[in-house]
């Protein structure tokens, strides 16, 4: 019986290995990148684990192993004293098929009872351990300690696990065990916990693969290659989960009738189609199969069959090992085949050996092509000529089967000879591996822990943005009620603005724009009618800060300047245009053309401006220079008029905010509830300046050290608090203050606190924007920290990272509870259910940060759910707000002359 020609198919040529070695390779690259990752049949799951054990680790680590043909529990001992040394105790309990058949709670309880038993036999229930869990199925991580599962394989099929976190499952069943203290540190793929027990016997491993029950590999991957997950620095370790390799049909020209009869009789048909093919579980099942076929044919036994062979799962893998052993192969075989109900002659027990032996060869070369591929993309990853390295490998199949291991060596070796390659087998099993990363993550969690309790100072729950809210309304009726306004910190000042516009307006206006570091000249034309339209042109100068800082003559007289350099440049110095004067300061307004300034903010500092009016020290100014006049009929906040510019657009816009170098909010109140301005009909728009909400302590309770460290070196000690955590002048020194504390704890830069580091300011808003950028990998994050003189590991990136996001966010968070507040009062005030309103928002802080807008955005929808609030871009800032609060008043006014 020629046995050959019968399985032709199951021979697979170098030729052949080395076309499915191509194969898998660019399925490897299909998996990695996200674009493709989804249709990728190998999986490529990011573990987390990103170096192998660097022989400091140390320490009692407890240890689970589930998911082969036995579940273990260990204790493993690990000390550096000089000398790597690890001591493991463990014990092995069934997994009866009611259990992993059952449902997923029955399958987690199972498994905190048998840790619960086996502290109990060690007596080590009144210690707190870490615990490693090694799960041999796939599933995906976004971080060490957990792992969504994908999809039961091999004989598993627990009801109600896929797609739950498999480490909350077994948390919570832990917690019916009241007398054991265990913190799951590391979810561990079994062959992650392969290569990590034999990396810490040699360094060099950095690959792990399982031949056993199921079949799988893992391998240190560069980061830059990984797009599943954030960072370029460094190596994770990837888990192929090779044995779903081609369940996208591309591996149907190899795969025969025997392995499709497998697939379907198996517990999930279509799936791990490479596994089939090569793993312990499914090998002589695959025997039986080719057995049974031949003999119907009429080619073994005399056509004679018996229940036994025609019954699953009665030839197992430790038969092919016992059939194909040297020298006792023959007799064993025998001995298999008549224990099956069979009489073999002589030439069937050779047949039958032979069988075996073209299967369980197939399944080594297989697996030979998958690995050449892996040892290949590493060697071209360290762009070598040769690679020298070690494969961990772990698993029954590769250990009992007697030809197993020499068969695959020589294929390796064979298809990738620029490899030098060691293969280690795994003494110890994945267990220890298990606790191995357990170990190295202990290490990194205690420093983990002292930056979580600095960035904890940062997180606000729901009951603290209500507070914020709820304080901010209080703060806001003190504003507007005559007696208590005087001394309100959220001063809640008129403006003279009646109305948005209606889109009537018409004419040439001019517009000026003071605020930040730059000062704004505009001309703005604004054309009513069908063709409605607004068209500017402006030009921006530098305000030096000897001039922001120097006396108020001499800030005027450069506004002054500035503006007849724009009147020559438009060619316009002789016509006499309404002025609208966009001043971002606190002023108090007794018409729309006066504000008296209440005092000065955001690092403007000139002299004798506090207390006069601005309108007033800009006609002096003109009158001094002598070469032009203007009509200056508006002085406007710069948060009134970025409700303005969108009022234009949108009719429900009524509150303005700016979210920028400073923070500001006005809106439309009624006219009925500002007692200090005379009437009570309409509506006028009130600037509620309330960054200096906070100044009366009111949320102190809120403040972190950094907070006060902020306020204490600022211009202005003691005023503006609210603003000092929320605005873009200011976060970025709030960063740079939690910087040098975590690096005065050793958690950042090596301990090492360099000079830039400790200079005021050099931490600029915009930094924040660019670190925290979602497109921004770790790489670009440390090119800003270098620019900034600061040297940092991927680890420091990653820790600014943090910082920065939680300073933002806290920002964002407050900013949005007082907006919430102003957005309920408007809702009260109309006794409405329901308020559907606009808010239009400027800011740099809000419109390049990656992230505040939308925290903002949640925050108000969270703590004003009856308000259906739509946020609305002002695209050309305060200028043009200006221009058309100037043409409104000009309306007015004309109105009111006719």
């Amino acid at each position: 019986m020629n046995v050959d020609r019968y399985l032709y198919h199951m021979r697979l040529s170098d030729d052949v290995l080395l076309d499915l070695m191509a194969r898998f390779q660019a399925e490897m690259v299909k998996g990695l990148a996200r674009d493709t990752n989804p249709t990728a049949t190998l999986k490529m799951l990011p573990t987390f684990v990103r170096s192998i054990p660097d022989g400091t680790e140390k320490g009692e680590f407890l240890a689970l192993d589930l998911g082969g043909s036995r579940f273990r529990v260990l204790k493993v001992k690990v000390s550096e004293n000089g000398k790597q040394n690890v001591q493991m105790e463990s014990q092995f309990y069934p997994t009866p098929q009611e259990i992993i058949h059952g449902s997923g709670t029955d399958l987690f309880q199972y498994v905190a009872d048998c840790l619960a038993d086996f502290m109990e036999t060690k007596n080590i229930k009144h210690k707190k351990f870490p615990l490693g869990f090694t799960l041999s199925f796939p599933y995906i991580q976004r971080k060490l300690e957990e792992g969504i599962l994908i999809c039961w394989t091999k004989h598993f099929k627990a009801r109600g696990v896929q797609q739950t976190d498999v480490v909350k499952s077994l948390q919570k069943a832990l917690r019916k065990h009241q007398d054991i203290d265990v913190d799951i540190l590391a979810l561990v793929n079994d062959t992650v916990g392969t290569m990590m027990t034999c990396g810490y016997d040699d360094q060099r491993c950095e690959v792990g693969v399982i031949i056993g029950t199921g079949t799988n590999a893992c391998y240190m991957e560069e980061m830059s290659n990984i797009d599943l997950v954030e960072g370029d620095e460094g190596r994770m370790c990837i888990n192929t989960e090779w044995g779903a390799f081609g369940d996208d049909t591309s591996l149907d020209d190899i795969r025969t009738e025997f392995d499709k009869e497998i697939d379907l009789g198996s517990f999930n048909p279509g799936k791990q189609l490479f596994e089939k093919m090569i793993s312990g579980l499914y090998l002589g099942e695959l025997v039986r199969i080719i057995l049974l076929k031949m003999t119907r044919e009429g080619l073994l036994f005399n056509g004679k069959l018996s229940t036994a062979l025609c019954t699953k799962g009665k030839i197992e893998t430790k038969h092919i090992a016992a059939m194909e052993k040297y020298k006792e192969g023959l007799s064993n075989t025998k001995e298999i085949l008549t224990e099956l109900g069979l009489a073999p002659s002589e030439d069937d027990c050779i047949a039958v050996q032979h069988v075996c032996t073209v299967v369980s060869f197939r399944s080594a070369n297989l697996c030979a092509a998958a690995l050449a591929a892996i040892l290949t993309r590493l060697r071209e990853n360290k762009k070598l000529t040769r690679l020298r390295t070690t494969v961990g490998v772990d698993g029954t199949l590769y250990k009992i089967h007697p030809q197993y291991a020499k068969r695959l060596h020589k294929v390796v070796r064979r298809l990738v000879p620029n490899c030098d390659v060691r293969f280690l087998v795994s003494e110890s099993g994945s267990g220890k591996g298990a606790a191995m990363v357990t170990a190295v993550a202990c290490r990194l969690l205690s420093q983990r822990k002292q930056v979580n309790e600095v960035l904890g100072l940062f997180k606000l729950t729901k009951e603290n943005l209500i507070g914020v809210k709820n304080r901010m309304r209080a703060e806001l009726e003190y504003g507007l009620k005559k007696e208590t306004h005087p001394t309100a910190t959220v001063k809640m000042l008129p403006t003279y603005v009646y109305g948005t516009p209606d889109g009537t307006e018409n004419g040439k206006f001019l517009a000026l724009d003071l605020g930040g570091t730059n000062f704004r000249v505009l001309l703005v034309k604004i054309r009513s009618g069908r063709s409605k339209s607004v068209r500017m042109y402006n030009k921006i100068f530098a305000i030096p800060l000897e001039i922001m800082q120097g006396t108020g003559e001499e800030l005027f007289d450069h506004i002054v300047q500035c503006i007849a350099d724009f009147l020559e440049y438009m060619g316009i110095k002789g016509a006499r245009l309404p002025l609208g004067f966009t001043f971002s300061f606190p002023c108090r307004q007794a018409s729309i053309d006066k504000g008296t300034l209440v005092g000065w903010t955001k690092g403007f500092k000139a002299t004798d401006c506090e207390g006069e009016d601005v309108v007033d020290m800009l006609r002096e100014a003109i009158k001094r220079r002598n070469e032009f006049d203007l009509d200056i009929v508006a002085v406007v906040n710069d948060t009134v008029g970025t409700m303005m510019t969108c009022g234009y657009e949108d009719p429900n816009c009524e509150i303005g905010l700016i979210a920028g170098t400073g923070s500001n909010v006005c809106y439309m109140e009624d006219m009925r509830n500002i007692e200090i301005v005379e009437g009570d009909e309409g509506k006028m728009c009130i600037n509620t300046e309330w960054g200096g909400f906070g100044d009366n302590g009111c949320i102190d309770d809120l403040r972190t050290k950094y907070d006060k460290e902020v306020d204490e070196g600022s211009l202005n000690p003691g005023e503006q608090r609210y603003e000092k955590m929320t605005s873009g002048m200011y976060l970025g020194e709030i960063v740079r203050q939690i910087l040098i504390d975590l690096t005065k704890q050793g958690l950042l830069f090596r301990g090492q606190i360099s000079e830039r580091l400790r200079t005021r300011g050099i931490f600029e808003t915009k930094f924040l924007s660019q670190i925290e950028s979602d497109r921004l990998v770790l790489l670009q994050v440390r090119r800003i920290l270098q620019q900034l003189g600061l040297d940092s590991t991927c680890d420091d990136s990653i820790i600014v990272k943090e910082v920065c996001g939680s300073v933002s966010k806290r920002a964002a968070q407050l900013c949005g509870a007082g907006l919430a507040a102003i957005v309920e009062k408007i809702r009260e005030n109309r006794n409405l259910e329901h308020l559907k309103t606009t808010v239009g928002v400027d800011g740099t802080l809000y419109k390049l940060h990656p992230h505040f807008s939308r925290i903002l955005q949640e925050t108000v929808k969270e703590l004003a759910p009856q308000c259906d609030v739509t946020f609305m871009l002002s695209e050309d800032g305060s200028g043009k707000g200006a221009a058309l609060i100037t043409a409104v008043a000009k309306r007015v006014h004309n109105v009111a002359e006719n």
